[in-house]
């Protein structure tokens, strides 16, 4: 009974959380003002920054939630929400905004389960990707909002279809045994891509993120990588090639959590079309590239989903309420989902972290590096693992691990210097050779059109 009666204390507690919330479209100044109101109600656990401007110089503005904000504790994951990166899709917009009150709400009522959630959890939120897209489209509303107004940016390029193509990269170097992560990007990559998606990959090379998700409209399903397939020889817009990364049972259990906390995702029938369990590999839906969850996984530590959250890109107001309840769940449980897999600091033989070192599971082709402090995190599935942690001028240390279905298992790394060796001696005649392996260029493919992540 008096579980019965703490239930249903809780449920009564998020629905009046939920009656005070405002469900309207909030344009670029109503935004901002919406972030900072909530910064200002939990000024010791947010905090505003911008992480750079788009074409029309709008600040793209991420709100922190961390005990610690504006500081990476060492063994703390970081996790990021992108929404309105397509400037008509702006559901997933509101919903951020919604998140964010939410978040501060809860963590001032003393909700335990928000509470541990910020404190062991560094939280980035930005709600729109491309505010100057939204702005074109709210001038339509939505009731007479166009399937394309808006969309992309104000040069007109879809933000989505912006990042450098590493996939092509990644598809050849695999057949000849090349890196398998933190592909580097070409050499003039910053003038091939618009304000916005420079800010976003700056964004990422300045925070370990471990876990994302991007919020887009249009369809009602969890999208998991890859999103390009490897197969080229289909032309046609829609072709189903499944695409898996290395790390594809992984990245379905992560689609899983969002679709079946979802009020329908699960169902599989949406807005016309049916998604087993409400979870697609992207390829197989349909190629594409250049995109931004893919260059996450290839790029970055970071493992990026993309959320397809209604039928309609530009809902009415009215719809908006009902949108927040059947996503909230979902919301709170997708970043639940960075504290799992394995953890540790990386460090030498005096405790120092050593940043840039490589975590290589066994049986998996695809590493993950440890951040500037030293500290690590691999999400991996409950298992047992042979995990190796490698750096230059260190040797190697291998471990087997088990991990639960919980919290994540804390491994540590510590590496020895590896021995010194003395160059062999030149012989007094002949001559030397050079080694090195030709590299052949990879040149992209050019950009399907008319797709719709």
């Amino acid at each position: 009974m008096t579980r019965w009666l703490r239930s249903l204390g809780g449920a009564l507690l998020l629905l009046e959380v939920a009656a005070a919330l405002s469900f309207l479209h909030h344009r670029y100044e109503e935004m901002v003002q919406a972030l900072f109101r909530v910064q200002s109600q939990c000024p010791y656990v947010t905090r505003i920054y911008s992480i750079g401007r788009s074409v029309e110089g709008r600040h793209l503005y991420v709100l922190e939630f961390s005990d610690y904000p504006g500081i990476h504790e060492p063994l703390e994951p970081e996790f990021k929400y992108v929404g309105n990166m397509h400037g008509n899709e702006v559901l997933g917009r509101e919903l951020l905004l919604q998140l964010s009150e939410f978040l501060c709400e809860e963590y001032r009522r003393g909700n335990e389960r928000i509470t541990h959630l910020i404190h062991d959890t560094r939280i980035h939120i930005m709600p729109s990707m491309n505010p100057d897209g939204y702005e074109v489209a709210a001038k339509q509303g939505p009731d007479s909002n166009g399937y394309l107004t808006g969309r992309n940016n104000a040069n007109g390029v879809d933000l989505n279809r912006n990042f450098p193509d590493l996939n092509t990269f990644m598809y050849y170097s695999g057949e000849i045994s090349g890196p398998n992560h933190h592909i580097p990007l070409p050499d003039n990559w910053k003038s091939q891509v618009e304000p916005e998606t420079l800010a976003v990959i700056q964004w990422l090379s300045s925070y370990n993120f471990v876990l994302s998700a991007n919020l887009h409209g249009g369809a009602v399903v969890a999208n998991y990588p890859y999103d390009k397939s490897q197969d080229q020889r289909f032309r046609s817009h829609r072709r189903t090639v499944n695409t898996p990364t290395p790390d594809d049972k992984l990245f379905q259990k992560l689609a899983k959590t969002y679709s079946y906390a979802h009020g329908w995702m699960h169902r599989g029938w949406n807005c016309g079309d049916y998604f087993a369990d409400g979870i697609t590999n992207g390829a197989s839906w349909y190629s594409l590239s250049k995109g931004m969850q893919d260059f996450n996984y290839l790029y970055t530590n970071c493992f990026e989903i993309t959320l397809e959250l209604s039928c309609n890109k530009f809902p009415p107001e009215e719809d908006l309420e009902r949108q927040w309840m059947a996503n909230r769940e979902a919301l709170v449980a997708f970043i639940e989902e960075v504290h799992q897999g394995i953890k540790g600091m990386v460090s030498d033989e005096n405790n120092n972290g050593i940043a840039g070192a490589v975590i290589s599971v066994q049986g998996i082709s695809h590493d993950i590096t440890s951040g500037d402090m030293g500290d690590y995190f691999r999400l991996l599935l409950p298992g047992t693992y042979t995990v190796t942690a490698s750096a230059e001028g260190y040797q190697p240390q291998t471990v087997t691990t088990t991990v639960g279905p919980a919290a994540p298992s804390l491994v540590h790394f510590q590496l020895k210097q590896d021995v010194v060796r003395k160059p062999p001696e030149r012989k007094a005649s002949g001559t030397r050779t050079n080694n090195k392996a030709l590299q052949k260029k990879v040149v992209p493919r050019a950009t399907r059109r008319g797709t719709q992540r």
